[in-house]
């Protein structure tokens, strides 16, 4: 840690969860989802659902989401969510998709009505062809973590349950703007592990005014008395459009950092394995090696993302409430859902660099030989700086992984794991970067008015 200080490198630059970052996107013309049923052909595809309705905004977010809807503004929605399902359907017939994974993701999906969730998977099932084995996953809040709900959610097969708790300090919850007290939290988690879904997942926050390394841990110890699946735990990042801007909370990454570390070993210690910088599982058995460079996944609704080979796409990036709306009311008068009117093309060489952020930031890691396979040439000739890493120390070539490989993984150490949210954005093209750049420009100003007009206030 004294060596990361001494070079002034900042542990938290931005977390790197996909590449490229939706502020990269730009209005596309002339392209139709029936060009792409290609890559959508037969097995192995992910579906995912996204539902950007909460409760109230929590202070750190600047996802897609809105508050103060009801259950007719739920059901519009719904109305034309069917309507793209179908549509979809009907495309996708020809080749005889089949999803393995099917995730709904929010906002809190757990906000709809028990009638409206039914609906959901009953919307799914009518319209989509489903693996055997498929993976179903859903994330919720303690607010909304009911037993009716959970019922359907158990009885629609669902396999994982993800649930926001950050903190269970109700002094660490209000400077994070959070909707739930910790005792709602204890009780929510109750009834997960009463339902025994497969798996469990619960999420915390380091980095928040006023937590210390202490409090860091005593709420992690008291999660693993609830015996969850897995853990994840997020630096505090206060970004545009997030409440937290207009307090001027800039968080210490220094501490920040030493809490990672304190957490990270602890989990580790209390036997679950570290698969990212975020991601801890219970046990200790080696992560098998899963390829994600390529993954097929299509979105339903308005604020998720689809990936198709070399084109990704979703309405555009919003984030404040009127914004938000706008994209809403578009999406559900929208007649052909066919039409791709906002994304991004790859070239050969953003797909390299997808493909190494994606594996580089989980382990295994890059996978030397398939990497070689599909792009014809050595990761660590196309991306110099790699080898600046390993001689760093951030990285290491693991050969210990799959037999049929010989050249093995390069993988993250220790170090370099905590250093994910360093290291990731080093990748970024520099024509990615730019349009990030342009993003940020246009979306600082406004912060910086809506900030003026708030002080006013």
């Amino acid at each position: 840690m004294k060596q990361i200080f001494h070079d002034n490198i900042n542990p938290y630059v931005q977390y790197m969860y996909s590449y490229p970052h939706k502020t990269a996107y730009r209005s596309l013309k002339g392209i139709s989802l029936r060009d792409y049923t290609g890559v959508l052909a037969e097995k192995g595809h992910g579906l995912y659902l996204h539902v950007p309705f909460c409760q109230a905004k929590c202070g750190y977010c600047n996802l897609f989401s809105v508050t103060g809807q009801n259950k007719e503004a739920f059901d519009k929605y719904l109305d034309g969510v069917k309507r793209q399902c179908q549509q979809y359907s009907q495309i996708l017939k020809p080749c005889q998709t089949e999803f393995s994974e099917f995730i709904i993701g929010g906002g809190t999906p757990l906000l709809l009505s028990e009638a409206q969730l039914s609906r959901v998977f009953d919307l799914i099932h009518s319209y989509f062809v489903m693996e055997d084995n498929k993976q179903a996953a859903i994330e919720t809040a303690p607010n909304q973590t009911e037993i009716g709900k959970l019922r359907i959610l158990k009885e629609a097969g669902v396999t994982r349950v993800s649930m926001g708790i950050q903190s269970f300090s109700d002094t660490e919850l209000r400077a994070l703007g959070r909707n739930h007290q910790a005792k709602r939290a204890r009780e929510a988690l109750e009834l997960l592990k009463y339902m025994d879904f497969p798996c469990i997942n619960v999420d915390f926050i380091y980095g928040i005014p006023g937590q210390s390394v202490d409090s860091l841990l005593e709420s992690l110890q008291e999660a693993l008395s609830f015996e969850p699946d897995e853990i994840f735990l997020y630096p505090l990042y206060i970004k545009h459009g997030s409440g937290l801007v207009y307090t001027k909370v800039s968080p210490d990454w220094q501490h920040g950092y030493e809490q990672y570390q304190k957490a990270s070993g602890f989990l580790r210690a209390s036997g679950f394995r570290q698969d990212s910088m975020r991601r801890f599982v219970k046990g200790k058995k080696k992560r098998e090696f899963s390829e994600c460079g390529f993954k097929t996944s299509l979105a339903l609704g308005c604020g998720g993302r689809s990936y198709l080979g070399n084109l990704h796409f979703c309405t555009p990036y919003a984030i404040t409430q009127d914004t938000c709306l706008k994209q809403l009311e578009d999406f559900e008068h929208t007649e052909d859902f066919s039409v791709i009117s906002h994304g991004i093309l790859l070239s050969k060489e953003e797909m390299r660099r997808r493909y190494v952020i994606r594996h580089l930031l989980i382990r295994p890691g890059i996978p030397l030989n398939q990497y070689q396979n599909h792009f014809g040439s050595w990761v660590m000739d196309d991306f110099p700086i790699l080898k600046q890493w390993v001689e760093l120390g951030f990285l290491r070539i693991d050969q210990s992984g799959e037999k049929t490989d010989s050249h093995g993984f390069l993988t993250l150490t220790e170090l370099g794991m905590g250093l994910s949210d360093y290291l990731g954005p080093k990748l970024i093209s520099d024509n990615v970067r730019e349009r990030m750049r342009e993003w940020d420009e246009i979306h600082e100003s406004f912060g910086d008015l809506v900030s003026g007009q708030l002080k006013k206030l």
